[in-house]
């Protein structure tokens, strides 16, 4: 049986970028936990260490997308080194902070401009879609790079955590600065698989979150985001009520597992039901499997509980991705796949923010009702935006989306506001 993983490999310069873009994504599993431990060890409050992390978590969320604007004009070598480096020297600033017991708000003031760091995620995609756009090596390229995205969530945790405990607190988000660094200017240095720059026409340019179908993926993902902020900083303090800290990132490394097992598996397979329902049901499952980390009484338990949890999470990045590459223009394609990591990172700041709160006053294990409650509103999301997504996610063509949709389904590369339906609030298909 041919192995289509090994296909996606043959175009020149695939092994490369997609190498440095693994090393450029460890920091997205390693900085928040490494924050959460860091200030927990040294300032010995969850809810505080939560907060600092929500900020950062936040921070990307709304400043990603701006960068990926940029990227889509003037090219990744020009907009990731800048941005990278204001990331680094804040977030250096950072630990210096908390090294020296700065007043609690200066954390703050550096974890916002820390957010300046690229999705990386999105610029790797990005180059898969400029190879192999139109051919079936696509789905295999994007479940490939979603299980790069899971062993980044199952080598990270554990990386940071155990720097952290093992060596000194400020260990963790150190190595997450190095390792960003360092992949970033090697995926920069490679220039001949880089995606062309799209200047924009005269005219006004409009977000890409004016279409509806994308405005459904990143309400669900905010939810789903919610489920990652919520067991990162749980399973730690989880961790610490049963005196074995050290293990939290090898349970957090369970629930990256679980997703990776299922994304290659899930990348390896053709399916022919459409998109919208498959999403359905993957965020469907989500829900249902998150539920039992209520009954969670020991460490064994909510290791097994969180791999089976595990399982939905890349079949849902995976069709997200495939969706996102339906409903937005090719030159506006950067922007729109980091809205995906916009919607995770509002999420996981939300649910980083509140279960920090709920364990300080309540115990770790309901912090975990706060993953439940972001599980059910995922679901609910997705069932309710069915519809939208069902009737503008089809495209003819790679320049526009052609069906019966209104004018507001589909944003132009070039186009004003004028041009788009305003979406009113509880509007439906």
């Amino acid at each position: 049986m041919r192995n289509p993983y090994r296909d996606i490999f043959t175009a020149p310069g695939a092994k490369g970028f997609s190498a440095a873009g693994f090393i450029a994504r460890m920091p997205i599993s390693m900085t928040g936990i490494g924050i959460v431990t860091m200030l927990s060890e040294l300032r010995g409050e969850y809810g505080l260490a939560g907060a600092v992390a929500a900020t950062f978590a936040l921070a990307t969320a709304l400043i990603a997308p701006q960068i990926s604007r940029l990227v889509d004009r003037y090219g990744q070598s020009r907009v990731l080194v800048p941005a990278t480096a204001v990331s680094v020297l804040a977030m250096g600033v950072l630990l210096l902070c908390a090294r020296y017991d700065a007043p609690s708000w200066t954390l703050f003031a550096c974890a916002i401009p820390a957010g300046c760091m690229p999705s990386m995620g999105a610029m790797v995609r990005s180059r898969w879609l400029v190879l192999y756009r139109g051919s079936p090596h696509l789905h295999t390229a994007f479940s490939f790079e979603s299980v790069v995205d899971e062993l980044c969530f199952i080598l990270g945790p554990i990386i940071a955590v155990q720097l952290s405990v093992a060596a000194f607190p400020e260990a963790g988000p150190l190595a997450a600065i190095v390792f960003f660094t360092i992949g970033v200017l090697l995926f920069t240095m490679q220039r001949g698989t880089e995606p062309p720059p799209h200047p924009r026409v005269a005219g006004k340019s409009t977000s890409v979150m004016r279409i509806r179908g994308l405005q459904v993926l990143v309400v669900t993902l905010i939810a789903i985001g919610a489920i990652f902020g919520t067991v990162d900083v749980v399973t730690i303090a989880f961790a610490e009520e049963h005196g074995q800290r050290g293990s939290a990132s090898f349970v957090l490394a369970t629930y990256a597992a679980g997703s990776c097992l299922a994304g290659i598996a899930f990348g390896a397979f053709k399916f022919a039901a459409p998109l919208p329902r498959m999403l359905l049901i993957s965020v469907g499952v989500t829900a249902v499997t998150i539920l039992p980390l209520l009954l969670a009484a020991n460490l064994f338990m909510l290791a097994a509980t969180v791999f089976v949890a595990g399982m939905s999470i890349s079949p849902t990045m995976i069709l997200t991705v495939s969706l996102v590459e339906r409903l937005v223009p090719p030159a506006r394609l950067t922007e729109g796949m980091t809205w995906i990591s916009t919607g995770i990172g509002i999420g996981v700041a939300t649910g980083a923010s509140l279960s920090g709160m709920v364990v300080d006053h309540f115990g770790a294990r309901a912090g975990f009702g706060v993953a439940a409650g972001a599980a059910l509103l995922a679901a609910a999301a997705a069932a309710g935006g069915y519809r939208v997504l069902r009737r503008t996610a089809p495209r003819a063509t790679e320049t526009t989306i052609v069906h019966s949709a209104s004018p507001a389904d589909v944003v132009p590369d070039s186009a004003s506001p004028a041009d788009v339906a305003p979406v009113r609030e509880g509007e439906s298909h």
